[in-house]
């Protein structure tokens, strides 16, 4: 698996974006992780659209989409699932059609293969989650076993300690005193 200190990999993927007809999709690239805006990105990954537990972690990042866009930070989801799929699911699902923001669809799996995170018997991705830096550098990972959701507050949490750029002590929380040495 990919981690802390390494380059994000390289991608050209179709994603949902929408579901206003004949504006559902577009095509995301690594350059969108890499700029000179100071833009963060979190990528999050799910096993599979049309589950249970994914949708509550989709929607909670949703419900905290501008605790991200306040700290310069865009979010990616994506899975191994189609566009098509995807944009089903997004028409579905009451808790997913006003996303905002993109599902990527990784149909290959060549992505989830490169970052290391593709379940090996079903060929299904694991409950990852990536802070990337405007660099493209990974500086956080986590990955949960398929049955368990992830805290969307605690990718909050980690991501103002790494914005400061400094020692954050266990538990830290933004507005809290920091380390020095």
């Amino acid at each position: 698996m990919l981690t802390i200190g390494q380059k994000f990999p390289e991608f050209s993927k179709t994603a949902v974006v929408s579901l206003e007809k004949g504006k559902e999709f577009e095509t995301l690239t690594s350059e969108y992780l890499t700029n000179d805006d100071n833009v963060w990105t979190v990528m999050f990954w799910w096993p599979k659209d049309f589950t249970f537990v994914c949708p509550t972690e989709i929607a909670e990042f949703n419900k905290n989409f501008g605790e991200f866009r306040d700290r310069e930070t865009r979010l990616i989801g994506a899975s191994t699932d189609s566009e098509f799929v995807h944009a089903a699911w997004r028409r579905d699902h009451d808790d997913l059609r006003d996303l905002k923001f993109p599902m990527l669809a990784d149909t290959s799996k060549s992505l989830a293969e490169d970052l290391g995170i593709l379940e090996p018997t079903e060929k299904i991705a694991y409950r990852a989650t990536f802070i990337v830096d405007p660099q493209g550098i990974i500086r956080w990972v986590s990955v949960n076993d398929l049955s368990v959701g992830r805290n969307v507050k605690e990718v909050l949490r980690v991501l103002d300690g790494l914005q400061t750029d400094e020692l954050c002590p266990c538990n830290w929380e933004k507005g809290q005193e920091t380390l020095t040495v």
